[in-house]
């Protein structure tokens, strides 16, 4: 007899030791996919990783102090990102949960049962209070990986909250500039109908000392007019922009307070950093990156359910027919029960689990991957918008420097040469009103650039 309880002791302590050794092969640790970030910055050397733009702080970067408070405005009362806090607090509680089904269970139970056995004087009497608790081992890690899928998702939320806020930051700064270049085109054109004005006088003068032609005079009108009908389209596009910005601030349509395009300072050292530091400073990518962390938990925790849970139970309490003596010692009872519990008819449902949880790897695996590949696309883009507006603002200076003396030229080439006529003024006032309304268009693009690459690299927290 003693032999066999050893042999069984030995089974037993067998069957533990494999079981624990197998749990270590069951769970699949996260491994970041190798070189991911590998080229994705298009033909650009190594930069310096200390003074990457993405690292300073919102109100450092914009230093307008009135686009500061919009910005500010925007953070405190966004609906999108109420939405994302919102978020946060659902994986909080999710996780809080997760963490909870790692403890026993303990349930209280209090009752009293009359049965009658044949008439109403003749019946049997029963008082219970019991206490009862139940414990799940996690032996084959279900339930971590369960805690540490919520973990993720929790950060995945956080990571969310950040992303809405960069692309806030960025939309408050865009439609800003956006307000304060057609400030600069309103002003522009303002000033050229004025211009035009004075021109119409002028040609009535020239046209009564017969220097200039009665066609030439209706041109004349004709280019002012074409000029003023801009003014109205312009205006309503201005609304129709501050509306949009005052959705993002979190308030009722209205005017928007701005300061003007040329007290802008934007000139930084853009340096965009390494590619690696995307994983670590845009939100996106982290987010992308919890999601598949997520998901890799979750196929060990489907993997889990084809192996045997092991629990443990135990009850006691007070169990007595009578109240009055319901709390001596012979009504105590007590019991504790370890149960081994396997799948025995449910193999397809867990094969069809642990295939889903794997195809929904490989799917946020693919995410994961193209978000980083957009996140360098983006980057050099934004680089590349940066320069090209650059080289623009220096060549459009010149065209305008030769487009004023152009329209001067022929202003008085038109007074004392009969040959010169006003199609020639015409012409030279039209392309130095498109120049300069140009000009402002590669300013505010270069100023996107900007704000393209800021947000691109993270920025924004």
């Amino acid at each position: 007899m003693l032999r066999y309880n050893s042999i069984i002791k030995r089974t037993l302590y067998l069957m533990v030791v494999v079981l624990l050794s197998s749990c270590n092969t069951i769970r699949q640790v996260y491994h970041r996919p190798d070189g991911i970030t590998d080229g994705i910055f298009r033909d650009m050397e190594e930069q310096d990783s200390v003074n990457n733009i993405a690292t300073i702080p919102w109100n450092d970067f914009f230093t307008d102090p009135t686009l500061q408070s919009l910005i500010g405005e925007a953070i405190n009362h966004n609906f999108d990102l109420q939405v994302a806090v919102a978020r946060i607090k659902q994986a909080e509680a999710n996780f809080k949960q997760s963490k909870a089904e790692l403890l026993p269970t303990l349930e209280l139970d209090a009752n009293a049962k009359y049965r009658s056995e044949g008439g109403f004087d003749d019946y049997s009497k029963q008082y219970n209070l019991s206490a009862s608790a139940g414990w799940e081992l996690d032996i084959w890690g279900k339930l971590r990986s369960s805690k540490r899928a919520s973990m993720n998702a929790l950060l995945e939320s956080g990571a969310y909250k950040r992303a809405v806020q960069t692309q806030l930051v960025a939309d408050v700064a865009s439609y800003y500039y956006t307000l304060l270049a057609y400030d600069a085109q309103m002003k522009i054109l303002e000033q050229t109908v004025q211009t035009y004005i004075e021109d119409v006088k002028s040609m009535k003068l020239l046209k009564e000392n017969n220097t200039a032609t009665g066609a030439d005079l209706v041109q004349s009108e004709a280019n002012r007019y074409s000029a003023e009908v801009s003014i109205p389209e312009l205006k309503q596009t201005i609304r129709e922009t501050e509306n949009s910005m005052s959705l993002l601030l979190g308030r009722a349509p209205g005017s928007i307070e701005r300061t003007s395009l040329d007290v802008q300072e934007m000139d930084k050292n853009l340096n965009p950093g390494i590619p690696s530091q995307l994983l670590a400073n845009r939100p996106d990518v982290r987010e992308a990156e919890f999601a598949l962390r997520y998901y890799t938990e979750m196929t060990n925790v489907a993997r889990a359910y084809f192996y045997p849970s092991l629990s443990i139970t135990a009850e006691g309490g007070l169990n007595n027919t009578s109240m009055s003596g319901f709390f001596d010692t012979s009504s105590l009872f007590s019991n504790i029960v370890g149960g081994l519990t396997g799948p025995v008819f449910n193999q397809r449902a867990n094969r069809q689990r642990l295939e889903v949880a794997r195809a929904q790897q490989e799917e946020y695996l693919a995410t994961f991957k193209k978000t980083v590949i957009s996140a360098g696309i983006e980057v050099s883009n934004a680089l590349y918008a940066y320069q090209i507006a650059s080289d623009k603002i220096g060549l459009r200076t010149k065209q305008i420097s030769f487009l004023e003396k152009s329209v001067d030229y022929t202003k008085q080439l038109m007074k004392y040469r009969s040959s010169t006529n006003y199609t020639d003024v015409l012409t030279s006032e039209q392309n130095l009103l498109s120049a300069r309304l140009n000009n402002v268009n590669d300013q505010l693009a270069r100023l996107t650039a900007i704000i393209d690459l800021y947000r691109s690299l993270g920025g924004g927290i």
